[in-house]
C-alpha cells in the first residue's frame, strides 16, 4: 500500500487478547523495519478491559460486522497475514471465508473453542492456524490452585521436556534454569546463573509431574462426610425465614394458651395438651358454664389453630418447592474438605474444572447462569455446580469455601470476580485464591492493597503463541512464570545474518534468551554443545525467550535488506 514493504497484519478483537496480541507483533522488528498492525474493533467498546484502539501506531478500522467491505476498508488484500480472535466460533469461521475472498492466499489464525469447528477450519484453510487461549493458559490455574508450576510439557528432537521445581527433579534430568521465584516480589527468569534458578526446564524421565503428585496428596488427604450435617443444612434450607417465625409465633402462643387453660381447669399436664390440641385444630363446644376467662382463652385457642393450619400447609408446600429449587440449584451440598472451588465456567474455568477433575481432585463449580458453557460438563462429570452469585457469603458458604484447598475465580468481571475473593478470604484468611484480572496495574495494586498474589491474565499468557502463530514461526511451547510468559521456538539461521559465523556464545542473554539446543543442517540435534562451535547459515537453534529477546534473535538471525543500488540523480534547482 502506498510502496509500503513493510509486514502487514490485521487484527480483528476487542477484548485484552487482541490487546496483548498488538502489543506483541508492535515489538517484534522485521529486517524492513517494525510491523504495520491495522485493528478492526466494534465502534462501540465492548469489554470493560483494553482492546487494543488506544495503541499508538496502530491503525484503527470501526466495523461491526466483518465482512469483505470491512475487510477491504483495513487493507487485507496483500496483507501478510488476518488474527480472528473474537470469542465467537461461528462468527470467526464466517470472517475467515469473507477473508478468503479478499485474500486468498493468507496467514490465518483463529482463536476458537469448539475442537469441531476447529478441526473443520483446518481442513478449509490448511494454511491457519486454530487456537484456543483457554487450553494454553487452563494449566496455569490448575497448578496455581495446587500451589505447583504449571504443568508445561512438550516434545522436541526426540525428547519430553517439562517445567518443574529443582528440587522435584534428579540434577541430571535438568537441562537449564528457567527463573528464580524464591522472593514473590521480584521473580527473576533467565538468570545468568543457571544454578540459582529453583524453576528448572528438565527431561521425563516417568516421574509424575509437580502439579500431578500435589493432586494425588490432595486426593488422598480428603476427609469423610459429615451426613447429620448434611441433613441438618437441608432441613434448614426447605422454609423461608418468614414462614418459619410465623410458624413458631404461633406454636408458642398456642403453648402459652394451653399452659394458662390447664390452670384455668385444674387439670394435668397431659390432659391440659390433650384439650389444647382438640381446641386449637377442631374446635371445642361452648360450654357457658365455664368461667369468662376459660372461654376467651377457648376462643383465642380456636382462632389459632384455624390460623395454624393453612401455616403448616404453606410451610409444607414452601419446604417442597424450596427443596426442589436449591437442589436444581446445587444449594444443598455436603460439607467439604480439601476440594477447589471454580467461579465461572466460561472457556477458561471449563477448561479449569475438567483438568483438575481429569486429576483426581474434587471440585464444586460456581456460576450464576444454569446454562453456562461448561454446564453440561459438569453434569457429565457429576461435578456438583451452585447457581449463584459467588460475591454472597451464602453461595460461598454452601460451596464449603471455608474448608476448600483453593479458589479458583475465573469468570470475565473483574468486579465479581474481586468481591468473590475478599468475602471468601473473610471466611478463611488463609485461602489460597487464584484470581482472574484482566488489567494487569490493577492486579498488582489488588496484589499489594490485600496481599492476593497469585492473579492470571489469559491474554497475556496466550498473546505470545497467537503472535507468534501468526508470524508463522515455530512456537513449541509458552511457559508461564508466574506473570511472565517463557517461549520455546526454533530459529533458523539464515545466510548473511549478523550470527551467520559467529561462535554460539553469542546467543545467550541473561533475562532475555538462552539457548537449550543446536542443530546443524542436514544432522541430528546437540543438547549440550560447546559454545565455541561456529554457526553456519541453515543451522537451527532452539531457545526459550522473552518476547523481547525472541524478537532481538530473530533480527541476528535474518539478513539486512540489500542497500539500493545505483547513484540517485542529482535533483534539480527550482526554477
Amino acid at each position: 500500500m502506498n510502496g509500503e514493504v513493510r509486514p502487514h497484519y490485521v487484527v480483528c478483537g476487542s477484548d485484552p487478547l487482541a490487546y496483548w496480541v498488538v502489543r506483541s507483533l508492535l515489538a517484534t522488528d522485521s529486517p524492513t523495519g517494525q510491523i504495520r498492525v491495522t485493528l478492526i474493533v466494534p465502534e462501540r467498546r465492548r469489554s470493560e478491559g483494553p482492546d487494543g484502539r488506544d495503541i499508538e501506531g496502530v491503525q484503527v478500522v470501526l466495523a461491526d460486522r466483518l465482512d469483505e467491505a470491512a475487510f477491504r476498508r483495513a487493507g487485507l488484500a496483500g496483507a501478510d497475514g488476518l488474527a480472528l480472535l473474537h470469542q465467537d466460533d461461528v462468527g470467526n469461521m464466517h470472517a475467515a471465508l469473507c477473508a478468503r475472498e479478499v485474500e486468498p492466499r493468507l496467514r490465518l489464525v483463529v482463536r476458537m473453542f469448539n475442537t469441531s469447528l476447529a478441526n473443520g477450519l483446518r481442513q478449509l484453510f490448511p494454511d491457519s492456524a486454530v487456537l484456543s487461549d483457554a487450553s494454553m493458559a487452563a494449566p496455569a490455574f490448575v497448578a496455581a490452585a495446587l500451589g505447583e508450576l504449571a504443568p508445561t510439557h512438550f516434545r522436541h528432537a526426540g525428547r519430553t521436556l517439562y517445567v518443574a521445581r529443582r528440587a522435584d527433579v534428579r540434577p541430571q534430568d535438568v537441562l537449564t534454569g528457567l527463573a528464580v521465584t524464591t522472593d514473590p516480589e521480584l521473580i527473576r527468569v533467565l538468570p545468568a546463573d543457571e544454578a540459582a534458578a529453583d524453576v528448572v526446564l528438565a527431561e521425563a524421565t516417568g516421574q509424575p509431574a509437580g502439579a500431578e503428585l500435589a493432586a494425588r496428596r490432595l486426593v488422598r488427604a480428603r476427609r469423610r462426610r459429615q451426613p447429620a450435617v448434611v441433613l441438618l443444612r437441608a432441613v434448614r434450607s426447605f422454609a423461608t425465614r418468614k414462614i418459619g417465625v410465623a410458624v413458631l409465633v404461633l406454636l408458642a402462643m398456642i403453648a402459652v394458651l394451653g399452659w394458662l387453660n390447664s390452670g384455668a381447669a385444674h387439670v394435668n399436664w397431659s390432659d391440659a395438651l390433650y384439650l389444647t390440641l382438640v381446641t386449637s385444630l377442631s374446635g371445642q363446644d361452648p360450654d357457658l358454664d365455664k368461667s369468662v376467662a376459660a372461654q376467651i382463652m377457648q376462643v383465642v385457642l380456636t382462632l389459632a389453630g384455624l390460623a395454624l393450619i393453612p401455616l403448616i400447609t404453606a410451610a409444607v408446600v414452601d419446604g417442597i418447592v424450596n427443596a426442589r429449587l436449591a437442589l436444581h440449584n446445587g444449594r444443598i451440598q455436603p460439607d467439604r474438605t480439601g476440594h477447589v472451588v471454580v467461579v465461572g465456567l466460561g472457556n477458561i474455568g471449563t477448561r479449569v474444572m475438567a483438568q483438575l477433575h481429569d486429576f483426581g481432585v474434587e471440585v464444586v463449580a460456581i456460576d450464576r447462569n444454569p446454562d453456562a458453557r461448561g454446564a453440561a460438563l459438569a453434569h457429565r462429570l457429576e461435578v456438583p455446580l451452585i447457581v449463584g452469585d459467588a460475591g454472597e457469603e451464602e453461595t460461598l458458604r454452601a460451596a464449603s469455601v471455608a474448608t476448600c484447598q483453593a479458589l479458583v475465580v475465573v469468570s470475565t468481571d473483574d468486579g465479581a470476580n474481586l468481591r468473590a475473593a475478599l468475602n471468601a478470604r473473610s471466611l478463611d484468611p488463609d485461602l489460597r485464591v487464584v484470581l482472574r484480572l484482566f488489567d494487569g496495574d490493577f492486579a498488582e495494586r489488588i496484589q499489594q492493597a490485600f496481599g492476593i498474589g497469585i492473579s492470571r491474565s489469559v491474554s497475556y499468557l496466550a498473546a505470545p503463541a497467537f503472535a507468534a502463530a501468526l508470524l508463522d514461526r515455530a512456537v513449541i511451547a509458552t511457559i508461564p512464570v508466574d506473570r511472565h510468559a517463557l517461549l520455546v521456538t526454533d530459529v533458523p539461521v539464515m545466510a548473511g545474518a549478523s550470527l551467520d559465523g559467529r561462535p554460539l556464545a553469542a546467543v545467550a542473554r541473561p533475562g532475555e534468551v538462552r539457548l537449550l539446543a543446536y542443530t546443524r543442517a542436514g544432522q541430528r540435534t546437540e543438547w549440550s554443545a560447546d559454545p565455541r562451535m561456529v554457526i553456519n547459515a541453515g543451522d537451527r537453534l532452539t531457545v526459550v525467550a522473552r518476547r523481547a529477546g525472541l524478537s532481538a534473535l530473530l533480527r541476528e538471525t535474518t539478513p539486512l535488506p540489500p542497500e539500493p543500488t545505483g547513484t540517485p540523480a542529482p535533483r534539480q534547482p527550482d526554477e
